[in-house]
């Protein structure tokens, strides 16, 4: 073999020589668990020719890429069955989404649960027969050819140049580069059985997708995600690497939804959302209110130990607020309409004075910034940190408000800290370190950070100001030893953020508190202090919500501990339970002495037979649930039975006491 035959590759961080025209395929053909190469940092199908010098990576199918690959190419399979079933079926799009993927249709007839269950058996046809998925590159004309038949299809066409910006999952299709097609080709004939217009990357075959998939559910869904354009149908899927990965996957799925907190909120009588109200407008009901009110509450304690104030502000405002603060111009269409009023007309219909706009708040930092203004503020004043419950509104589409996590109305235990500039990243790291720890309190121990930078299209300042702003955050942030994971163009119009991302019981991800710096609002209100030297300087304004919205933080908490509160927080702490109906006088005076540390205790003297009244304690997730019978009443004792099923029992009346009243004090159970 002579060197004018072969190329230099480097594999894996390993200089490799080879034949030119070696694909990565064969480079990769001892590795059945490469599913696509990473060439040069793009994503490649394995049957691509490698160029000389290129930098190249086995993808493996259990890697988040090879994951993506495997979505996506299961989603291939399933529009092929779908346009077997229903040969009138329209393609859409169809893109891998977090652990599965989904694809639209312009169908007749929406889908049942019955044809979902058809197409797997059909899917799981197409799979065996072991079809090759080829990518082919077409000229415009060529795929507008091809996909003649598909009028979605060849609107996407139109749409490549700007892909990005085109809509929902249109840069799967579409985009720079090639036009390409792939087609699924029958491995013994070698004939295309069905095509769609895609740029790849896709497993080599359909055997390697094997039957660990799974169609999940049909919804509607517009076309592009605009809800001007047509309805379609969209069936959503997951696929995972082996059978056993499903199992764990549809077992973390099945435990989501036991832990639904809408659902528990039900069951537990904690909320509810009355269709009278509206959508995304919860009411707490008293045991809901409870626990809400010790999450409020033990915040509150630790802001007051922190240095905080509290201010008050009120639901509605006059619109020009948010005219000086920006939100008119970036943030109306989260807002709900204006009310105009106070207008007054003559008899002839004519103004006589004319009236003015009014807005529900859908954001406090412009109020609290009047609370700055309100007077001259000194140096020695700074920091002040100005805290709030305050309630806002903000106008959540009706297909996005999912239960207390997504609402319209909600309270945002919102604070704004004003400093100068050399006191701005200590109170940053302060900031930072004091939600981490109180997050920690309420039982949350797992977290990244992500730092949302400037939307370059939606912003106020220059943008030196934003560079120092994000600059010091990212500084705070990795000094902070926690994972920091950027969030381009993801910050507010008027400063950069960093969001604590937590992780639940599931290892569901969720974002928790926000810290913005923010040096715009500022200037746009002309706030001033008096500094050391007498000269009038900018504060720098620190936004920071630790919860996001008290509602929101519920809703994670419920799901988080699926309905089980630590003692602290549970609605009611301690039910006891006389085995009979003579002990209840002295059960009674057990949960007095309870009652009278705090503890929020009552007695089970309802008629159910015993075990009833031990199966209710343990279906309302009970932390302590406390039994008395002839024995422990001879002996000053009671008995206790755990959420687990264990129990302690002939435990001394005033020991018993103490342990829950540790418990809940201490917050450890």
């Amino acid at each position: 073999m002579s060197d004018a035959q072969q190329i230099t590759l480097l594999v894996d961080g390993e200089e490799t020589k080879v034949t030119t025209g070696t694909t990565a395929a064969e480079l990769f053909f001892e590795r059945r668990d490469v599913v696509v190469a990473r060439v040069n940092g793009e994503l490649k199908d394995l049957d691509q020719e490698l160029p000389e010098g290129a930098e190249v990576e086995g993808v493996t199918i259990d890697s988040p890429d090879g994951l993506n690959v495997l979505r996506h190419s299961t989603a291939h399979v399933m529009a092929q069955a779908v346009q077997q079933l229903r040969p009138d079926a329209k393609l859409g799009i169809g893109p891998y989404i977090t652990d599965g993927f989904y694809f639209d249709f312009d169908v007749a007839e929406p889908f049942t649960p019955e044809d979902l269950k058809t197409l797997e058996k059909m899917m799981l046809k197409i799979v065996n027969q072991n079809q090759k998925f080829v990518r082919r590159v077409v000229s415009e004309d060529e795929a507008r050819e091809a996909m003649k038949n598909e009028p979605y299809k060849l609107e996407l066409l139109g749409k490549k140049n700007d892909a990005a910006e085109a809509g929902e999952g249109v840069n799967v299709e579409v985009g720079a580069g090639d036009i390409t097609i792939y087609d699924n080709v029958e491995r013994k004939e070698g004939t295309t059985v069905w095509c769609d217009l895609c740029r790849g990357p896709h497993l080599p075959n359909t055997k390697m997708i094997s039957n660990a998939f799974a169609l999940t559910r049909s919804s509607s869904a517009y076309w592009l995600g605009n809800q001007k354009n047509q309805q379609l149908q969209r069936i959503y899927g997951t696929a995972w690497p082996t059978k056993d990965a499903l199992k764990a996957y549809q077992e973390r799925i099945a435990e989501a939804e036991r832990r639904d907190h809408r659902k528990l909120g039900s069951e537990l009588d904690l909320f509810s959302f009355p269709d009278e109200l509206g959508s995304g407008l919860p009411v707490f009901h008293p045991k809901g209110g409870i626990i809400r009110k010790e999450m409020e509450d033990y915040s509150r304690q630790r802001h007051v130990e922190a240095g905080y104030e509290f201010v008050y502000t009120p639901h509605i405002t006059k619109g020009h607020l948010y005219e000086v603060s920006g939100h008119l111009d970036w943030y109306k269409d989260g807002m709900f309409p204006a009310m105009h009023v106070d207008a007054e007309l003559n008899e002839d219909g004519t103004v006589r004075k004319p009236g003015q706009d009014y807005y529900l708040k859908p954001m406090n930092c412009p109020m609290h910034n009047l609370i700055f203004r309100s007077r001259g503020r000194s140096y020695r004043e700074l920091p002040l940190r100005l805290f709030e419950f305050g309630s806002v509104y903000r106008y959540e589409k009706s297909g996005v408000v999912h239960g207390l996590t997504r609402v319209r109305g909600m309270t945002q235990d919102d604070a704004h800290i004003y400093c100068t500039r050399e006191q701005m990243k200590d109170e940053l790291t302060k900031t930072l370190t004091f939600v981490l720890d109180l997050l920690k309190d309420y039982g949350l121990n797992d977290f990244y950070l992500e730092l949302s930078t400037k939307d370059p299209e939606k912003y106020v300042g220059d943008d030196a100001t934003w560079e120092e702003a994000t600059r010091t955050l990212s500084e705070v942030a990795q000094e902070s030893g926690l994972e920091l994971v950027p969030d381009p163009g993801g910050a507010a119009f008027y400063g950069p953020k960093i969001s604590v991302q937590a992780k639940d019981a599931l290892g569901r991800t969720w974002q928790m508190s926000t810290i913005q710096l923010d040096f715009n609002l500022p200037e746009r209100f002309e706030l001033e202090f008096q500094a050391a030297d007498g000269s009038r300087q900018r504060p720098v304004m620190i936004h920071r919500a630790l919860f996001g919205s008290v509602e929101r933080f519920m809703g994670v908490l419920t799901e988080h501990y699926a309905g089980a509160f630590p003692a602290w927080l549970a609605p009611v702490q301690v039910v006891g339970i006389p085995v009979a109906e003579a002990f209840n006088e002295y059960m009674f005076d057990v949960v007095d002495q309870l009652k009278a540390e705090g503890i929020r205790a009552e007695v089970d003297t309802t008629s159910d037979r015993f075990p009833k009244k031990i199966r209710t304690a343990s279906k309302d997730k009970i932390p302590f649930v406390l039994i008395a019978g002839g024995d422990d009443a001879e002996a000053g004792a009671v008995s206790f039975r755990f959420r687990d099923g264990s129990q302690d029992n002939g435990v001394p009346v005033a020991e018993a006491v103490k342990r829950i009243t540790d418990a809940v004090r201490n917050r450890t159970s």
